[in-house]
């Protein structure tokens, strides 16, 4: 009896060392496992400097993305808001929707002779940004709705898109869509990869950003927050439309952000970006909410060279009481000349 179950046992011996050579992962040193940990091991923001503002991103991220820490926050409420203009993109020496803006007022002056002799619209004309926008934001409401008011959805659309596609930055000489910030494309990427949802908070036209906002920086139309005029529905005879109206619909800046926040997303932003005292309710609602971790970062444009060297004093981009209260709610100040190892991709 004995003999008769030797060779069984052998057999299965044998059938389960062949069975387990089988199943064996090739060695580490095949192609595709190399790529696999190189795609893990990459730095997600190469184009930061490395020092306590990257870690600082990186920490957060880690922390609220791991599963089971303490500190995690589920995909659907990571929510994270960047301000565009000196956020994400240049804002000197003007706003560059403002200088569509001229643009458009120069375009349609044709149609109305009133204008040459009736500011702002006479400086715009005539290329005088310093007297068309001396009258503030009543000089730059008033050129916008005479400029946007009217139009549909699909001829603003193709009106923005002709323009982005041909206009430049009178510094640079670069298309304005080249004017983004590669540190910030790489940390909404980052983010994304992550479980993020990222929106614009501007308090730019949400019509103006709509349409070029996808394919500069993976932000569709409907994740963009914007001021915006009163809108109108109408059946006409070639099918319904819906227009702009000459009516201000809604500012979407400084106390204004976190309504347009709550109106368009429902949900407290986990994460805030800005750059200027028009974003400081934005990063204030954010911080002090209670239950997860909170991130707020102000871009502080520094490089005089590379950029812009600006903050308390400027017109544009005004950085005055966010840099005092900056340590009060722990927001994270990116000194754009220390931090980025690039400002553009074109450089």
């Amino acid at each position: 009896m004995q003999r008769k179950l030797k060779f069984p046992l052998l057999l299965i011996i044998v059938l389960s060392a062949f069975t387990q050579s089988c199943n064996t992962p090739p060695p580490a040193t095949d192609t595709s496992s190399r790529q696999e940990v190189s795609a893990v091991t990459k730095d997600p923001l190469p184009s930061w400097n490395e020092g306590a503002t990257k870690k600082s991103i990186v920490d957060f991220v880690t922390k609220t993305t791991t599963a089971g820490a303490i500190d995690f926050i589920p995909v659907a409420d990571r929510i994270a808001c960047f301000d565009n203009d000196g956020t994400l993109w240049s804002e000197q020496p003007m706003y560059f929707q403002m200088a569509f803006v001229m643009d458009r007022v120069k375009a349609l002056a044709p149609q109305h002779p009133e204008w040459k002799d009736t500011q702002p619209f006479k400086a715009a004309i005539e290329g005088d940004v310093q007297t068309a926008l001396s009258g503030g934001e009543k000089s730059m409401v008033d050129m916008l709705i005479a400029t946007h008011a009217g139009t549909t959805t699909e001829e603003f659309n193709k009106i923005v898109k002709d323009w982005i596609a041909t206009s430049r930055h009178p510094k640079t000489n670069q298309p304005y869509t080249e004017m983004v910030y590669k540190p910030m494309l790489e940390l909404l990427a980052y983010l994304r990869s992550n479980g993020y949802k990222t929106y614009i908070v501007s308090g730019g036209g949400i019509d103006f950003m709509r349409p070029w906002t996808e394919s500069v920086y993976g932000i569709p139309p409907e994740q963009v927050i914007g001021s915006s005029l009163k809108l109108k529905y109408e059946m006409r005879d070639d099918g319904p439309v819906v227009y702009r109206l000459p009516e201000v619909n809604f500012i979407n800046d400084k106390a204004g952000k976190p309504v347009g926040i709550e109106q368009h997303i429902g949900r407290r932003p986990v994460f805030t970006a800005g750059n200027s005292d028009g974003d400081y309710e934005m990063l204030q609602w954010t911080s002090t909410a209670t239950g997860y971790p909170r991130f707020g970062m102000l871009v502080h444009h520094t490089d005089e060279v590379r950029e812009w060297a600006y903050d308390r004093t400027s017109h544009i981009g005004k950085l005055d009481k966010g840099l005092n209260d900056a340590p009060k709610y722990n927001w994270l100040i990116v000194d754009m000349k220390q931090d980025w190892k690039k400002v553009y991709g074109f450089e």
